[in-house]
């Protein structure tokens, strides 16, 4: 018999509270293994959100080696990546206050090694013979956009040296084993990186300048990333060439495929220095594939090509390091937060190092995800993650169907996961039900997937986001009256888009999201600045269909409530965008709500941010469905 309370969806009593979601949002990222240690990025929400690289003591307990004021990430493309190396005891990193590269010997205090605060740097590779660091430069301040290229700066003294450039984005600067080749990545505009790029290789002078440089592969039409050299001196590339991101070898007639297969073992590069493989001997790839949104862990036998799967519980792999007898991973599972995972080659043992999430809330409250496929507009099959209402202390009524958040991610070339995330549980464990969606466009499908959104950003995606609402709404798990979209920058995009073309959801919340196309083409950041050439159409012969496209251009259609999120110092989608739109919103009568935070970003990183944000999404839910929620948050105005 049960004990559950019988309440309305909505009203459920959970203690994953706003307050614990914020406080234990604390990102882990970018691991590496110097030696046979391992280092990797901390967020810390309790220091202003600042990161911090950490690695495990001798006494096990993990320690911060970076300590207050600095910030070690880096703001090359905004998104950044990259933002350290480091070798024996000694580590190098970009400081986001200032945009300067510092170098940190054991727990001495940091000195700069550069000085112009104009210059950002990222992707940095370690010429220990030459004393020197390579390095991708983003240069500001003397023309309409930055300027990017391939650069050395030295360590005594800090002289910096321009190896490669001319095209408009470069990244992933390797050196051979033997230091006398350097690989690298390139692409210009319109071009994203994950829809074609270039690999160079050029030898390198015992001066240090580059000579002999040549194209060895890619092209516009095929998307390379994470060129690695082996130990024999033979370099390695993922390209989706067959149509997903496989890995490949350079030899003398071009890229020969390594390991076959239809799935990706490379991610967009939003972000410098992604890592899914690494060589753990000198016939042997460890790596991580994705297939449908799901990762798994091989090693590759490089004589055969054959592939033999490690076992492991965990079902997202972001990145993957390969140390002596062992791998790191950043992983999480549908039970397991964002990990920093080291797991042995020889047996399999799994050590967790540290946690994005300081522990996992009771069982109880967990809702687990199930992978659906649903049909969409045109014939096409989409993909999510639906989550239902889960609390084991409370039932609802006979007959009541769960009001559904949709929750369209962001990119839009980026991808729902299933790994436990507490800002979906705060919802499914009140009585919501929740959709993931990997509309069309998503990564882990393969190019063509990832190609539907050419052309067609704001139908494609939005279609999927409203077919799989109504998908559920059929199915009788999810109340057709009580349907709300959410998404953050280009999800908030989708968000805004489902509202003023289509009429099937009720209610709308929209972090930082882009209102108005060509105004992001005219004041965003130089990496996007022609990624709508492609996901809408080139410029200025289809003007009007950016006006046509724009949300903010159809706040008349829009008839229900929506709420808006927004960091002041955002730099990809600037404040204009989300105010415009409030601002047509209001002059036309549709009831909203705005909430800009001081001192944030693209993404929320302060914990009071992080906990405001998620208290007002509630009450902005309560006051449009009409219930009464358990917890007692501040209220939002809606006017």
């Amino acid at each position: 018999m049960s004990n559950a309370r019988i309440a309305p969806y909505g009203t459920w009593r959970s203690s994953i509270t706003a307050e614990l979601v914020a406080a234990g949002v604390r990102p882990v990222g970018a691991p590496r293994v110097v030696g046979g240690r391992v280092l990797w990025l901390q967020g810390l929400p309790e220091e202003g959100g600042r990161s911090a690289v950490v690695t495990t003591g001798a006494d096990g307990a993990n320690r911060v080696l970076t300590r207050a004021p600095f910030n070690v990430r880096t703001r090359v493309h905004e998104y950044g990546g990259g933002a350290f190396a480091a070798a024996d005891d000694t580590i190098w990193f970009s400081n986001f206050a200032d945009n300067l590269v510092y170098e940190q010997r054991g727990d001495a205090a940091p000195v700069a090694i550069t000085a112009d605060g104009a210059q950002r740097h990222a992707d940095f590779e370690l010429d220990a013979p030459r004393r020197r660091l390579v390095a991708v430069r983003e240069h500001h301040g003397d023309g309409p956009e930055a300027r990017n290229s391939l650069v050395a700066l030295g360590l005594a003294g800090g002289a910096s040296t321009t190896l490669v450039e001319g095209n408009d984005f470069y990244a992933a600067p390797r050196l051979s084993p033997d230091g006398r080749s350097l690989a690298w990545l390139t692409w210009s505009h319109p071009r994203m990186p994950w829809e074609g790029t270039e690999l160079w290789v050029a030898a390198v002078a015992d001066d240090g300048s580059l000579a002999q440089a040549r194209r060895v592969a890619g092209g516009p039409d095929e998307s390379l990333c994470q060129p690695v050299w082996a130990p024999d001196g033979r370099l390695y590339v993922v390209s989706d060439r067959s149509g997903f991101w496989n890995l490949h070898r350079l030899e003398d007639g071009g890229l020969a495929p390594v390991c076959p297969m239809a799935a990706e073992f490379g991610l967009p590069q939003w972000v410098f220095a992604q890592s899914s493989y690494g060589f753990s001997g000198p016939h042997e790839i460890v790596a991580v594939c994705r297939e449908n949104a799901r990762s798994r862990l091989l090693r590759i036998d490089l004589r055969s090509g054959a592939a033999a799967p490690i076992a492991s519980d965990y079902e997202e792999v972001t990145e993957l390091r390969v140390g002596p007898g062992f791998v790191v991973l950043e992983a999480g599972s549908p039970t397991t937060s964002t990990c920093i995972v080291r797991l042995s080659l020889a047996d399999g043992a799994t050590e967790v190092l540290a946690r994005s999430a300081d522990a996992p809330p009771d069982a109880s409250l967990l809702s687990a995800p199930r992978a659906i496929s649903f049909p969409s507009a045109g014939g096409r099959t989409a993909h999510a993650f639906h989550y239902a209402p889960r609390n084991a202390g409370f039932e609802a009524p006979a007959g009541e169907r769960p009001p559904l958040i949709v929750v369209s991610h962001g990119g839009p070339t980026a991808a729902a996961s299933n790994t436990l995330k507490l800002a979906i549980q705060f919802w499914t464990s009140r009585g919501f039900a929740v959709l993931d969606v990997n509309y069309g466009g998503s990564t882990g499908f393969g190019r063509a997937y990832r190609q539907l959104l050419s052309g067609r950003w704001g139908i494609v995606d939005v279609e999927d986001c409203v077919a799989g609402a109504r998908f559920l709404a059929q199915e009788g798990l999810a109340d057709a009256e009580r349907l709300a979209i959410r998404g953050g920058s280009a999800g908030g995009f989708t968000t805004l888009s489902a509202l003023a073309f289509h009429d099937v959801f009720k209610a709308g919340a929209s972090y930082y999201g882009v209102a108005d196309l060509r105004a992001l083409d005219a004041d965003t950041h130089k990496f996007e600045s022609r990624y709508t050439t492609d996901l809408i159409a080139p410029l200025p012969e289809r003007e009007a269909l950016y006006a046509e496209r724009s949300p903010v251009h159809h706040a008349g259609r829009m008839s229900c409530p929506v709420i808006f999120f927004q960091g002041l110092d955002d730099k990809v989608v600037p404040p204009a965008q989300s105010e415009s739109m409030v601002a047509a919103m209001r002059a036309r009568g549709v009831r909203v709500a705005y909430l800009p935070f001081e001192g944030e970003g693209h993404g929320f990183r302060k914990k009071e941010s992080l906990q405001r944000a998620l208290e007002a999404e509630l009450s902005f839910y309560a006051q449009v469905f009409g219930f009464e929620p358990a917890d007692a948050v501040p209220p939002v105005v809606l006017a």
